[in-house]
């Protein structure tokens, strides 16, 4: 299960520092990586040695990359049920390959071997091409980081907005949405501990929206039904168009499931800060300060969260919980990214009795905004806005629910908005803020 949303880490999309190579596993017997080499070969068996992208130096030797290893193997797909050739890729080193507490704290049956997962992905091959690109190993490697720096696994459903092509060219696959693999157990036990595989799928940034908007498991099921992707779940990096362009019964299916069930994303990293307001006045800022040690152009880092607020309040890792402040009044500022989720949070998680965070990705500082029907929560009818340490709850009644989703309509084609652009609701003395920051 996922944790928190401590999500700093950026994906950069630089080069990986591993090298392709035909190595064998390592001298000594690791029983882990030994297990998942049996299971591969069991799907492979003339492919017991397949081309290795390899770690150069070990991350618990202070190495870049955390995955030790990345095996590629030639898949000849499945005509009869339409999957055409492909390279299929396994990381190893999310789960404990060792068992000696070098990278991850020892573990055993019944329980998960390092984070319990590693991650597979599937990329439709060319005709004639006679070795697997390696780019995918850098896209696996950056995810790996990321899952080793904020301690959030990924599971199926969840998603990434990557905001570049994935393999730095000039397509259209530019996100990440995470499925199962077909081929692989959903669990298999090694002397370690227990390992599930989480397949990536690349993405156009309109099916990643619908997983945002619906749900990541809603679109990924339908993707395994349409010809872009097939059961399989194959990224095509020469698909130029998004499965609802090219079957308008997929797009319908995908209202239908908003209009019926909202939205399960209850969270995503973001930019943002608030100011109290008392009558006319901004009295007191709280804006979060980068480290010098941030990047100037960290992205947010969107996926699922399942945490609800009175969970939430365990895991911020602040001692100061107990200091609670109500705010007459209150000015939200948001940057252009997590502004247009504003209509998703509202319409498809606040209208549905739901609730809908932003964390931010620079310190722990988090904005839950509430209906009155989630429980657990500080705030109230007579005290919408409480601060409790880093964290802010908004409470927003129904009417003002309903006006917020017909005025945040325009948030839904941002290109067209003017920045910075003002909402403002006098009689709840509340302000909120899309800026271009």
């Amino acid at each position: 299960m996922q944790n928190n949303m401590h999500e700093r880490e950026e994906f950069h999309r630089g080069c990986s520092s591993g090298q392709s190579s035909q190595a064998p596993p390592p001298a000594a017997r690791a029983l882990g990586l030994d297990a998942l080499h049996g299971l591969c070969k069991e799907i492979y068996p003339d492919q017991g040695n397949p081309l290795t992208v390899t770690a150069v130096v070990k991350y618990w030797l202070g190495g870049p990359d955390p995955l030790d290893y990345i095996s590629m193997y030639e898949n000849p797909g499945c005509p009869e049920l339409g999957v055409p050739p492909h390279w299929h890729y396994v990381s190893l080193g999310l789960s404990d390959l060792h068992g000696d507490g070098r990278l991850h704290p020892k573990s055993g049956p019944g329980r998960p071997s390092g984070f319990g997962f590693e991650l597979t992905f599937r990329l439709v091959r060319d005709r004639g091409e006679t070795t697997p690109p390696t780019w995918p190993a850098n896209v696996m490697q950056q995810l790996a980081k990321y899952v080793f720096n904020s301690g959030n696994m990924l599971l199926p459903g969840d998603h990434v907005s990557w905001h570049a092509p994935l393999d730095n060219g000039s397509g259209r696959i530019t996100q990440i949405l995470m499925g199962r693999d077909p081929q692989l157990p959903a669990s298999v036990s090694t002397p370690h501990g227990e390992v599930s595989f989480v397949q990536i799928v690349g993405v156009t940034s309109e099916e990643l929206q619908a997983a945002q908007h619906w749900n990541g498991l809603g679109v990924v099921n339908l993707l395994k039904t349409t010809r872009g992707c097939g059961p399989w779940l194959l990224t095509n990096m020469k698909r130029m168009h998004s499965v609802m362009d090219e079957d308008p019964s997929v797009a319908e299916k995908i209202q239908c499931g908003i209009e019926r069930e909202g939205s399960n994303l209850s969270g995503v990293s973001a930019k943002c800060w608030w100011v109290q307001v008392t009558g006319d006045k901004n009295t007191e800022k709280y804006r979060e300060k980068k480290e010098d040690s941030d990047d100037e152009d960290i992205k947010p880092i969107i996926k699922t969260e399942r945490l609800s607020p009175c969970e939430q309040e365990r895991d911020t890792g602040f001692s100061d919980m107990n200091c609670v402040k109500v705010l007459p009044g209150l000015h939200l500022t948001f940057n252009l990214e997590a502004g247009s989720l504003l209509p998703l949070a509202i319409k498809g998680r606040v209208m549905h009795g739901r609730h809908f965070t932003f964390k931010s990705i620079l310190s722990h500082t988090a904005v839950t905004i509430v209906a009155p029907s989630v429980t657990g929560t500080l705030v109230s009818k007579e005290k919408p806005y409480v601060v409790r340490g880093p964290w802010l709850q908004v409470l927003l009644p129904e009417d003002l629910s309903e006006k917020m989703a017909n005025e945040f309509q325009v948030l839904n084609t941002p290109e067209q908005i003017q920045l910075p652009k003002t909402f403002s609701w006098p009689e709840h003395k509340l302000v909120i803020t899309v800026v271009n920051d």
